[in-house]
């Protein structure tokens, strides 16, 4: 994970003397253009599939697989154009992919020349790995030298990081054909979001709870009959299926007789069900704390 500022993810930095906030679309056309040719090194299919994936979780969509290579073209084409809304994020996605090929001995482009992309089409962002940062801020020349002291990230801050590197690993976790360990880490992620909302006041009534099935309870009484109590009463259901060890089993064990068996297809659908309500519920959580 490339490591810049957290609020990044959530409003990247206006547009100045260069382009910080989107990905223009003639920049989205030069890195199509560079996955075209790394898919020379494979499966071309599967190839756009990985990219399609990472732009996926970098514009908080869900990744479902192409019925053909064409249709898998035109996807990827569609979620790079989403994903290229926050410029920092569409750059880790990209970034991030190429070395995980890298890592698997396979060419993919380097900082070198994803940065070469961006001085070209004039985008904001210097890539020095790990650290993403502003092409202004880095280039600023002092007749003084000033000392800056940075400000330290808030708990709200490093508690988002701590979220987005557990799904993140839980992506690694599907990918490497770990399922159970997958849905394990995006559950846990779900339940620790759901303390986000203790204290809350919705409807002049404050959210109050220790642990996630206490907490859901009264949200979804505080939230009656609106779209997050729907969401509350779906997510419930999905978490008692995967802590039952008669259902999925990832909390309490499994029951070695009755309990079911999470395969790499069932363990995509609730990873992506859970990255579904997650990003609902974020959304929720800003619009509530107003």
């Amino acid at each position: 994970m490339l490591t810049f500022d957290p609020s990044w993810r959530f409003q990247p930095p206006p547009d100045g003397r260069y382009r910080n906030t989107a990905i223009p679309p003639e920049a989205i056309w030069d890195f199509d253009s560079l996955i075209a040719r790394i898919a020379t090194q494979g499966d071309r299919w599967d190839m756009l599939e990985y990219f399609k994936g990472a732009f996926s979780r970098a514009a908080g969509q869900s990744h479902f697989g192409s019925s053909s290579e064409s249709w898998a073209e035109s996807d990827l084409s569609s979620v790079m154009s989403l994903a290229a809304q926050n410029a920092p994020l569409f750059l880790e996605a990209f970034y991030e992919a190429c070395e995980g090929l890298r890592q698997k001995g396979l060419f993919a482009p380097d900082a070198l020349i994803i940065n070469d992309v961006c001085r070209k089409h004039g985008i904001g962002y210097e890539l020095n790995p790990p650290v993403l940062s502003l092409r202004d801020s880095a280039s600023t020349i002092k007749s003084e030298p000033i000392e800056v002291v940075e400000r330290p990230p808030t708990i709200a801050e490093k508690a988002l990081e701590t979220l987005h590197q557990s799904l993140e690993r839980s992506e690694q976790l599907l990918t490497e054909g770990h399922t159970r360990e997958a849905v394990q880490e995006s559950l846990w992620v779900l339940e620790s979001l759901a303390t986000a909302f203790r204290g809350i006041e919705v409807h002049g009534d404050t959210v109050q709870g220790k642990y996630f099935n206490d907490i859901a309870r009264n949200l979804r009484r505080v939230a009656k009959g609106t779209t997050l109590e729907r969401v509350i009463e779906w997510v419930t259901g999905l978490h008692g299926f995967l802590s039952s060890p008669t259902g999925g089993g990832v909390r309490h064990g499994m029951d070695l007789g009755e309990g079911v068996q999470i395969g790499p297809s069932e363990a995509r659908l609730f990873c992506n069900l859970m990255r579904s309500y997650i990003g609902y519920l974020l959304a929720e959580h800003e619009r509530l704390k107003l």
